[in-house]
């Protein structure tokens, strides 16, 4: 069930940078210009530790290879 919800739609370099790109702006909230703006890095954060993006779901978008049938 919890697949159907979130279905694995991203490709494992992708959630490499999003992880990386999530946390290089949430530490704009404690290091840097200190603002609240930063918070906007947990949506990448969040998505690339889950590895389901709901945006990609919504338009039918997957960056992960297709596995083989056999």
């Amino acid at each position: 069930m919890a697949s159907n919800i979130l279905p694995n739609n991203e490709h494992v370099v992708e959630r490499v940078l999003r992880v990386g790109l999530g946390a290089g702006l949430l530490s704009l909230v404690v290091a840097g210009p200190q603002t609240m703006w930063g918070f906007i890095g947990l949506v990448p954060l969040l998505t690339g530790l889950v590895g389901s993006c709901p945006l990609y779901t919504l338009f039918g978008i997957s960056t992960c290879r297709k596995k083989a049938t056999r």
